[in-house]
């Protein structure tokens, strides 16, 4: 479509704006319309919401791309007048950071000499109504200055959730002028110099949508205060009725956990308090209703504090919102424990499913994309990646960056990420593109970028459809050419994060980075073949080859006992150093002599045993799980991951959680993190059974395994070609498993 016209109130905080239309009296064919408010808006017809949305459109690099949603209008026009409306708020398009929390950086890390830049002077909405009535004739109606605007209730839009509403501004009906015509102004066109310079193009992945909704319990009652318990940690829209008199307060904080004392409790520990608050003031004697537009809380807990003891509140609840709202599968068994890990795991990515894959609802809501291929079958056997992912790649290669690209360092000297980069967030509104001294770079991490590759890899495998390949090939040789300008003289790649979370602080770069630099070659080799490139496909091969040959030469050895070994290359000075990660790793990816697979698979499942635990970050758990799976150690698996101490999965659920959290702890820093949610990967592929030999399910091996406390198993994954299922019972002490293939997909039985 062709660019908007762009109207605006000509500020940075939310705005009304309406427009009233005459539809001819004659019968109407069709009403399409497409509208965008930046950074999000609600949008009505005669004073009906239309649609079950929350938080249009999708966050983006706005200089990039800007979605628009298309609304079938047909049924909500009349013939005569009609009045389009729209409610637009901030989001990340300016972000209003002068209430409550917004993110800022650990003490830890240095002044982020690159913060974050609104991208417009003013918050706009752009709209086209399309009606083609049943004769032929057309009519056409855009925002332009005929439309009227009016200030919000909403006066500050906090995109991490907090917020100042003041009701004596709002427009209880939008469907109608008269009562409130004083409050209209005209709008004001935007030029399009003053507007990003985005690509225009429609939001095809799932919307945001709420998908179930908590009362809220309160579980304490005082003159000033009640705090309610939705009994659910999630990412929520808060809704609530509330009586009192003009200029009465109430404030709303948000939290996931309680203190010692049972109060609500917004310190991060380790961070720093998570002050977010909603200000509602109270704006006539009549009952009022407040529901969140513009952004949304996070948490299980919320405190309501009240200026006058006299102030009624009701209808407390928490609609919880998430993009991965269409399932892809399920998994039950009769232990009830793996069924609250399963449900740990998919309610923390639930809460960090929205329009972006956020890293915490709580305390970044970044974008990081390492999730996207590390948790990728684990999240797509659950829900519905397909077009969600292509939403992910499209961000990465909006925020893929050309050899012209500038940043500041300290000093104010110019910086260049490096022609091919693909930063670590995606989209990023706060570039942290200077490495933090003795940690590595946040902003150039090899398990990051490497989503454009490998989490290409995981789509075409679920979904086995080519076109994916297609879209972010180039992108992915772009960045295979970025890490080759940062191997070292010694082959390896060292620059980023390594095990990102690793419980003993066992990083190993050197190790983790380069068998990723291996991955990502391989992956594009065969994407390569895929595409019928064959000179690409030779020359990634070859090089894939020379980077294992120097990866084993200089890291594969021989212990005390002479069976093969991963060291740890960056504690080399420290003698033999395993890990689980390094050994994991180069087992998953194909990189090890085939005399050497056995003896480095028995020294993965000899430190598994020992320590008693799966001890890795968020970057090698994966590997690990599925490399000990592969090798036979499920019931290892299942001991693991079901202990009654961290770390555990299990123990989680033993603390009270009810989503994931970021670290295995006790009361970790953040309670909803599904970056270590790689367990639900096993749940589908190791205890179900369903692994993926071909990409789209075209063929598919079948070998479940219900661990020693499993009687009863009932795994179904609905694939390209339909749904799969494996139900397993054990008789007699023998496990008998009974299986619904779809025809079109071939079979392996072991």
């Amino acid at each position: 479509m062709n660019d908007f016209t762009w109207i605006s109130k000509g500020t940075d905080t939310p705005f009304y704006a309406r427009k009233e239309i005459e539809i001819e009296n004659k019968p109407v064919k069709s009403a399409l319309v497409d509208v965008c408010g930046l950074g999000q808006f609600v949008f009505y017809v005669n004073g009906q919401r239309i649609g079950d949305h929350e938080l249009d459109p999708g966050w983006t690099n706005y200089n990039k791309t800007i979605e628009y949603l298309t609304f079938d209008i047909k049924e909500n026009i009349v013939s005569g007048k009609n009045v389009l409306a729209a409610e637009i708020g901030n989001g990340w398009f300016i972000l209003d950071d002068s209430v409550g929390y917004s993110f800022k950086f650990p003490g830890f890390m240095p002044p982020n000499p690159n913060p974050y830049k609104p991208f417009a002077g003013s918050l706009v909405l752009g709209l086209r109504l399309n009606v083609e009535y049943e004769d032929g004739t057309k009519a056409l109606f855009e925002t332009d200055t005929t439309w009227k605007v009016a200030e919000h209730e909403v006066r500050h839009s906090n995109v991490y959730g907090s917020a100042i509403v003041d009701a004596s501004y709002a427009i209880r009906n939008l469907a109608s002028v008269g009562p409130d015509e004083g409050k209209w102004e005209g709008a004001i066109v935007v030029p399009k110099c003053d507007m990003p310079g985005g690509e225009l193009v429609p939001q095809i992945h799932p919307p945001i949508k709420v998908i179930k909704t908590y009362p809220g319990r309160k579980i304490y009652d005082s003159a000033d205060m009640d705090i309610y318990d939705f009994e659910q940690n999630m990412s929520f829209i808060l809704e609530f009725d509330v009586k009192g008199t003009p200029g009465d307060e109430i404030k709303i904080y948000p939290s996931e956990k309680l203190d010692e004392n049972g109060m609500v409790d917004q310190m991060a520990k380790g961070w720093m308090e998570i002050d977010t608050v909603i200000t509602y003031k109270i704006g006539s004697d009549s009952p009022e209703h407040f529901r969140e537009k513009f952004s949304y809380l996070a948490g299980r807990y919320i405190a309501v504090k009240k200026s006058s003891p006299d102030i009624e509140i009701s209808g407390v609840k928490a609609g919880a919102i998430t993009s991965a709202w269409k399932e892809s599968g399920s998994f039950w068994c009769d232990d009830d424990r793996y069924n609250r890990i399963y449900d740990l795991v998919e309610k923390a990515v639930e809460a960090n499913m929205v329009s972006v894959h956020t890293d915490c609802p709580t305390i970044e809501r970044f974008a990081w994309q390492e999730p996207n291929h590390l948790m990728g079958a684990a999240i797509m056997y659950m829900k519905d990646g397909d077009k969600l992912w292509r939403k992910f790649f499209r961000d990465m290669r909006d925020a893929q960056h050309g050899a012209e690209d500038v940043f500041k360092d300290f000093d104010g000297n110019d910086i260049k990420p490096g022609d091919g980069l693909i930063p670590s967030q995606a989209p990023c509104y706060i570039p942290n593109v200077v490495p933090v001294p003795g940690m590595g770079s946040f902003y150039d991490i090899i398990a990051w970028g490497s989503s454009i590759i490998l989490g290409v890899r995981w789509h075409y495998l679920f979904y086995g459809d080519v076109s994916v390949i297609e879209e972010n090939y180039d992108a992915g040789m772009r960045y295979l050419a970025h890490l080759k300008s940062k191997v070292n003289d010694e082959g390896f790649i060292n620059h980023g994060l390594g095990d990102w979370g690793n419980p003993d602080g066992d990083f190993a770069r050197e190790n983790i980075e380069t068998a990723f630099l291996y991955a990502d070659a391989v992956t594009l080799a065969w994407f390569a073949e895929v595409l019928h490139k064959t000179d690409d496909a030779k020359e990634l091969n070859e090089y894939a080859k020379r980077v294992k040959d120097n990866y084993n030469a200089r890291l594969l050895i021989k212990d005390d006992n002479g069976a093969f070994c991963y060291r740890s290359y960056e504690k080399k000075d420290e003698g033999i150093v395993t890990t689980q990660a390094i050994e994991a790793l180069p087992l998953y990816w194909g990189m090890i002599p085939d005399e050497a697979v056995s003896d480095v698979a028995e020294c993965l499942r000899k430190n598994i045993q020992e320590r008693g635990a799966l001890i890795a970050g968020e970057v090698g758990l994966p590997y690990i799980i599925q490399a000990a799976a592969k090798h036979g150690m499920n019931d290892l698996i299942a001991d693991c991951i079901t202990k009654p101490e961290h770390p555990s999965y299990y123990a989680f659920v033993l603390d009270g959680e009810t989503t994931l959290g970021e670290y295995w702890e006790t009361n970790p820093r953040s309670h909803c993190h599904d970056m270590m949610g790689h367990m639900t990967e096993w749940f589908y592929n190791g205890i179900g059974g369903i692994e993926i030999l071909e990409p789209g399910f075209k063929t598919i091996a079948l070998h479940p395994h219900m661990p020693e406390s499993v009687n009863e198993l009932h795994v179904s994954y609905n694939s390209p070609y339909g749904e799969i299922v494996v139900s397993g019972k054990r008789h007699d002490g023998k496990a008998e498993y009974t299986y619904q293939v779809p025809d079109e997909v071939k079979v392996i039985v072991n």
